[in-house]
């Protein structure tokens, strides 16, 4: 073994990689990394059962699985072969089930959950089938349940909450209402921001960057402040390794009242902006030394997936991003900005800013408990967070709905002509093999981008449309570890890492719920998150969607164990914290298809902002018998959306 090997190995000793942690990590269908478990024998069952048996084994529970979740390995081979164009050359015959379906459903996320939910309050005695690829339901409200020296700890592995730019329309208003779910009231029955008193926020600059591994505590906030504070920030920057020019460039960029505009009106100022970036707003406008840039970078990665050289200076504006104090913009909507500014009103909507332990997982646990019985106990959004479901009631053929799970959908054909046929026929894949049924129905509730090779009979315009969003690639990393001690000794809740692999590292949001609680001492267990976005500075948003995608696929849980590893012992190692002791088990969401594409003015034609047709809109025209749904359809990444969606898709093939 070569000294950088010995090296090499000794470090990764350091850091815990070869520590008992549970793993999971799949290549091409094969187990790798210590501790990995093939599925099937994890369950019970063959590895070559049907996978979508898998599920009806006992002991099935995919929310306490560590390791690669998100788009897990085995959930997306199926469907990359189809794209490839060689799935069809060596799949084996269809087995007929001779099931027939009122409504088939492609995609058991929000949006297929919600579906299903409109069509039976249409007929509650019709059957509905919903068959996802993965081996989960929930489709990004992926819930993450870790269990920690006799504790259990819940984590979003996916869509976070209910809260939305838009203004709820009656029909999501009216779901959430019968599921009993009242942000406001939640928010402050529920929420436990005082197990975190005195603890703040920290920046931790890395050496790569900025020339020294540095932790400045004592940060003054990530957002613009109405009434900045001078002295907080000039004592935050000299706690940095920043130089004397980029701390008085920080400084000035987050107090200063500046007209960088003069003589402009508000409308000429905000198209100006609308047509620029915030990197080139710091850089160009604000006139920033180009070391302060990588401080900001990371800012917009959460919201829009993509770095500031990406995202206007408007939409950062709106969501109250520094540099814009002295310009007296007027909130409000503007028809180039992607966001509804900070400030302004949307009427009549309350705020829906309560999150539940498990993020949206809830609202789809409770989707799911309301359609068929015996999944999941319990009658309240309270008593939703801590039940256990039986994953063998799923499938059940008593039920009037039914979800297959790690079920890929190859095939959606009308029998016959799509005009006048009366049924759709579907095939899906399943642990090799392929199999098909009917229905009168199908909603479409899944990925914009493959509907065009599951259904090529569409028309080629309507597939063109369907290419053109590029989903956002993203990485919400969960982390369980022992203690916390170590935050309440650096005094610190959140500390960012700009320039680092994960952008933020941060204690989870305390919410006490029904029976479940949260860590409130510091001896206790508690989960850590991250978050990451793999952006490729110099392409258009898209192109770097799709390079960050790329790179979420090709590399292994053990690269991502290692920068996570490795990130912790640098940022936290000052306070006594060590990677090799503390961490109790690693699950990275990766979303290689994460965020659904929303158009930015940047990069995307002007007549999307004024009027003009849009590729969702005609991507999601109805064709015969089946219907388009999900958010990609609203080509906007929030709850609200996929449920309006998925109303429209319920009435379009009702309409037929």
């Amino acid at each position: 073994m070569s000294d950088p090997d010995r090296a090499d190995r000794r470090r990764d000793a350091e850091l815990g990689m070869f520590a008992n942690i549970p793993r999971r990590d799949f290549l091409d269908g094969i187990a790798i990394g210590v501790g990995a478990v093939v599925m099937g024998s994890a369950f019970g069952c063959p590895a070559s059962a049907a996978a979508s048996e898998a599920q009806n084994a006992p002991g099935y529970y995919p929310p306490e699985l560590a390791g690669m979740r998100g788009n897990h390995s085995g959930s997306f081979a199926t469907a990359h072969e189809l794209r490839d164009g060689g799935f069809w050359n060596h799949a084996a015959p269809a087995n007929d089930t001779g099931e027939t379906y009122d409504l088939a459903i492609v995609g058991a996320g929000m949006s297929g959950l919600a579906a299903a939910h409109f069509y039976l309050q249409h007929e509650p005695s019709v059957r509905i089938l919903i068959l996802d690829n993965h081996d989960d339901f929930g489709g990004h409200a992926k819930r993450n349940e870790f269990h920690v020296d006799g504790r259990m700890l819940l984590a979003n592995g996916g869509t976070y909450g209910i809260e939305s730019p838009f203004p709820y329309s009656q029909v999501a208003r009216s779901l959430i209402d019968e599921l009993g779910i009242d942000p406001p009231a939640f928010a402050e029955n529920y929420d436990r921001w005082q197990y975190y008193k005195g603890l703040g926020e920290a920046v931790f600059f890395d050496r790569e960057t900025f020339g020294a591994d540095a932790l400045a505590t004592g940060y003054p906030g990530r957002y613009g402040d109405n009434k900045p504070n001078r002295k907080a920030w000039e004592t935050f920057a000299a706690g940095t390794p920043l130089s004397p020019i980029a701390q008085e460039d920080l400084v000035r960029v987050e107090t200063a009242s500046v007209d960088y505009m003069p003589g402009l009106t508000d409308d000429a100022k905000k198209d100006r902006l609308s047509r620029m970036s915030y990197e080139t707003f710091l850089r160009d406008v604000i006139a920033v030394t180009p070391e302060l840039v990588p401080f900001y970078k990371t800012r917009t990665w959460g919201l829009f997936g993509t770095g500031i050289d990406a995202v206007t200076a408007l939409d950062c504006w709106g969501l109250g991003f520094p540099g814009f104090a002295g310009m007296r913009l007027v909130p409000g909507a503007y028809p180039r900005m992607g966001f509804t500014a900070k400030g302004s009103a949307i009427p009549n909507q309350p705020p829906y800013d309560f999150h539940f332990p498990d993020g949206n997982a809830s609202i789809a646990r409770m989707l799911v408990r309301k359609m068929i019985p015996g999944v999941l106990s319990g009658s309240t959004p309270q008593d939703i967070v801590t039940a256990r479901a039986d994953y063998r009631r799923l499938d059940d053929p008593r039920s009037a709905v039914r979800i297959r799970l790690s079920s890929t959908v190859v095939r959606v054909r009308h029998v016959g002509d799509p005009a006048t046929a009366a049924r759709v026929q579907t095939w899906y894949a399943s642990a090799g093999k392929v199999y098909t049924f009917t229905s009168k129905h199908v909603v479409m509730a899944s990925w914009n981008m493959m509907i065009p090779y599951i259904i090529p009979e569409l028309p080629g315009e309507q597939k063109t449309a369907l290419r053109y969003g590029a989903k956002i690639p993203l990485m919400y990393t969960v982390v369980a570890v022992r203690n916390w001690r170590v935050f309440k000794e650096l005094s610190v809740a959140a500390i960012s890492t700009p320039a680092m692999f994960h952008n933020s590292i941060r204690l989870d949001n305390p919410v006490d719920i029904g029976s479940y609680q949260s860590p409130n001492s510091p001896d206790e267990p508690i989960l850590l998150r991250l978050e990451r976005t793999p952006c490729y500075p110099g392409l258009s948003e898209r192109d770097q969607h799709r390079a960050g995608r790329a790179e979420l696929l090709t590399e292994s849980f053990a690269t991502f164990e290692r920068s996570i590893r490795d990130q912790l012992q640098r940022v936290l190692g000052a306070g006594g914290f060590r990677s090799d002791r503390d961490i109790a088990a690693i699950t990275v969401n990766r979303w290689a298809h994460g965020y659904a594409y929303e158009y930015n003015p940047l990069w995307d034609p002007d007549s999307f902002f004024n009027g003009g047709v849009t590729p969702c809109e005609r991507a999601r025209h109805p064709f015969g018998r089946i219907a388009i749904a999900n958010s990609d359809a609203a080509a906007a990444a929030y709850t609200d959306q996929a449920i309006d969606q998925a109303y429209r898709a319920v009435r379009d093939v009702l309409a037929q």
